[in-house]
């Protein structure tokens, strides 16, 4: 399947499931933000990009810690309900954006986020370089990978190829994803 077609599939299925979403996500995504919060701490910085921000579920978990939330997805209807979660905010803003093509300056995040997304990209390197792209110098990203879809090997080396040196990897049984911390 081509990048873009995969892409596509990958909309039309949260599309389709975006009514149902929060109620099949909600607790796992809240252990993996409770998790990422105790290991960063406050160093959460002012501007956050939330790259595959789904129907905004982090929002709430990081806004009063920052200056700015940008939230992207590729899905229109989850977008939507994110849009909306984001009316309860002052600094949340939504965009809808391929990930591998993300519409902003360079370095301009202090933290960028990205929760169970990667796993749905058609070359998952290619989308960390892009997240890289979008975090300033010494800034941090922090990146799930889906344990069903990559082996422990296999997701550390899309670290290692991309010359992103983790800060910390936490690695939990009662978590399907693995979570990455790397500082820029």
């Amino acid at each position: 399947m081509s990048g873009w077609r995969k892409k596509r599939s990958v909309a039309d299925r949260y599309n389709i499931t975006s009514d149902s979403y929060d109620e099949q996500y909600s607790q796992e995504q809240a252990l993996k933000y409770h998790m990422v919060q105790k290991a960063l701490g406050s160093s959460f910085g002012g501007v956050v990009l939330d790259v595959g921000c789904g129907s905004g579920l982090f929002f709430s978990h990081v806004v009063d810690k920052v200056q700015l939330v940008v939230g992207v997805d590729i899905s229109r209807k989850l977008l939507f309900k994110a849009k909306i979660r984001a009316r309860s905010f002052c600094n949340v803003h939504i965009v809808q954006a391929d990930a591998d093509h993300l519409p902003f300056k360079h370095g301009l995040f202090d933290v960028v986020f990205s929760f169970t997304m990667l796993q749905n990209m058609p070359v998952p390197k290619k989308s960390l370089l892009e997240f890289k792209r979008q975090n300033r110098v010494g800034g941090k990203l922090v990146v799930t990978g889906l344990k069903k879809a990559f082996d422990l090997t296999a997701f550390l080396d899309l670290f290692e190829i991309n010359r992103l040196n983790l800060s910390e990897f936490i690695d939990v049984s009662n978590l399907n994803c693995y979570i990455a911390i790397v500082t820029n």
